[in-house]
């Protein structure tokens, strides 16, 4: 009597551990486009699969080699982020964090001023609130850098800039 109330039991606990999130859309699209995206950020198609049982060895050697890694934000977001913050030399970019970080940049036309970047991929759906930019200025006085505030809109101008690119991009992509 005590073996079918356990296992009732056992099977009303395991199915309460689901988070119970359905995915309405999956943000690669179709599995052509999916392989066309996991191609242009340098992932293998076969091996960004699910394993189930035990460990897949091609992938672990592979990761132990350093070869591994891939993305873990939207490619789409990703891509767009670095090719419009591309006027500015990169500091650093971390794909599986979604952290680009650039290095000051003096325009051309503006002596005493420079810009830094830094945008943050947070999301791996390609969504409004996927990305933020912070823009830093400073501004050179009696021979020092100082801090002074990017104008109010700068940020969210290039979060839209940054919008507009990954749209076209995924359009692109879609239209193969």
């Amino acid at each position: 009597m005590k073996t079918p109330i356990i296992l009732i039991a056992a099977a009303v606990l395991l199915t309460a551990c689901s988070s119970g999130r359905l995915q309405e859309r999956d943000e690669f699209g179709t599995d052509d486009q999916r392989e066309l995206i996991l191609r242009q950020t340098g992932a293998n198609p076969r091996d960004a699969g699910l394993v189930l049982f035990g460990v897949d060895r091609s992938r672990q050697q592979a990761e132990a080699g350093g070869t591994g890694g891939g993305i873990s934000v939207n490619a789409f977001l990703w891509r767009a982020t670095l090719e419009t913050l591309s006027f500015m030399p990169l500091a650093s970019a971390d794909p599986a964090g979604g952290v680009i970080i650039t290095d000051w940049y003096a325009p051309p036309n503006a002596d005493n001023e420079r810009f830094k970047a830094q945008a943050y991929v947070l999301s791996r759906q390609l969504r409004s609130d996927g990305v933020r930019v912070q823009i830093f200025r400073q501004v050179l006085r009696g021979g020092q850098w100082v801090d002074a505030p990017a104008s109010a809109g700068t940020n969210s101008e290039m979060e839209d800039r940054v919008l507009s690119r990954a749209r076209e991009l995924r359009g692109m992509v879609a239209s193969r």
